[in-house]
Formats: structure tokens, C-alpha cells, sequence
């Protein structure tokens, strides 16, 4: 196993930034991955899970409202952000990440916050037009309800802020606030958010049921 003294500190940091776990749990993870950043990466996440399946079903009561303003004062968000208790809310890590989910919200102008959140008739209609659109396309009809599911994951993938990609990575916005439900120790959800621009119809307020 790579000696601990053997992790370089550029790594330690850059897994830090990308996980958001902790400077020991970084040089843990490399250590025990033989400086394998990639499995190091693995490891964290998957721990990261696990913490965040233990935190979920956990009252999340707490938490801050966070707005964003896009330069030129034409687009603005209003996020609800909540944790456990008024110490996490007040910690900085807590209230960057309200503010990058703001930022997602108005750059990529998800509809819901997850896929519990689209309502039934909303899913049903989605279905009915991918299936039109199979059908006109001369699809074999034994595969279309294949390519109707494998549309609606897509379409749902861009409308669900959980779903949605995180700037341009391979983590999902569900897995930024994963880690940091692993850092922070609490367990964390968006409970609603607002977008807003300049001669744009307001849609509903969305929320998260969970």
C-alpha cells in the first residue's frame, strides 16, 4: 500500500474540491486506493451514499432562503434550502451550496426539484407524445414502449433539478448535495425554488414532498 507520506497534497486538494469530504477522509481515500485518484473518487462517493441513506429519512427543519441575481438584474432565483439545525445552516459550506443550487436553477431552469415531484397526468402526456413521435417515426411497435421509457428518463434528466448535471461533470446535482450531506453530517434537501426573468411567465412554486 502506497505510504501516506507518498499522497501529493495537489491531489488531496483537488479531491477535496471535487468531493467536498474532509482533508483526512481525502488522504484516507488515497491512501487506501494506492493513490488511484479515480478509486479514491469511487470510495468517497459511495461513502457519501451510504451517510446520505442514513440521513434521509431525518427531519430537516432548518435552513436558509437563498436568493441568486444574473448580472444585468433580468434573472433572479429564490431558493429554499433545508438541514437539521441553525448551526449547519449558518456554516459557510452550507450556504455555497444553497448558493451553486440557485445558480443551477437559473442557468438551467429545471420545472421540478425531483422525479416525485412531476405529476402523474404531466408524466402520462410526456408518455403519449414519445409514443406518437415512435409511431411516426415507423418504429416496430414491440419497442415502443422501450424508446417511450428511454425519452422520459432524458426528458425528466432535464427537468428535475436532482436529475440535471452538475456544470460540466459527471456528477448529478443529487450528488453535490450527497456529499455534502457526508460533510456536513445532516441531512439536507431543496425544499422549493422560484425562478424569475424579465417578461417570462412565472411558473409554479415547486417542491420537494420528501
Amino acid at each position: 500500500m502506497t505510504n501516506t507520506l507518498m499522497i501529493k497534497p495537489e491531489d488531496v486538494k483537488r479531491l477535496r474540491e471535487q468531493t467536498g469530504a474532509g482533508i483526512m477522509d481525502c488522504k484516507r481515500a488515497l491512501t487506501e486506493s494506492d493513490g488511484d485518484y479515480e478509486k479514491a473518487v469511487l470510495a468517497l462517493r459511495e461513502k457519501g451514499l451510504s451517510t446520505a441513506a442514513k440521513k434521509a429519512g431525518r427531519d430537516a427543519r432548518e435552513g436558509i432562503v437563498t436568493s441568486y441575481i444574473h448580472h444585468g438584474s433580468r434573472l433572479g432565483v429564490l431558493l429554499e434550502l433545508n438541514c437539521e439545525t441553525d448551526f449547519v445552516a449558518r456554516t459557510e459550506d452550507f450556504q455555497q451550496l444553497a448558493r451553486e443550487i440557485a445558480m443551477q436553477v437559473a442557468g438551467m431552469a429545471p420545472q421540478y426539484v425531483s422525479r416525485d415531484d412531476v405529476p402523474a397526468e404531466i408524466l402520462e402526456e410526456q408518455k403519449r407524445l414519445f409514443a406518437v413521435d415512435a409511431e411516426r417515426d415507423g418504429r416496430p411497435a414491440d419497442r415502443i414502449p422501450m424508446i417511450v421509457e428511454g425519452k422520459l428518463n432524458k426528458w425528466l434528466e432535464s427537468v428535475c433539478l436532482l436529475e440535471q448535471p452538475y456544470r460540466d461533470t459527471d456528477r448529478r446535482m443529487s450528488d453535490l448535495i450527497t456529499e455534502k450531506v457526508a460533510l456536513l453530517g445532516e441531512n439536507i434537501r431543496v425544499a422549493r425554488f422560484v425562478r424569475m426573468g424579465v417578461g417570462e411567465t412565472t411558473g409554479p412554486e415547486t417542491e420537494e414532498a420528501a
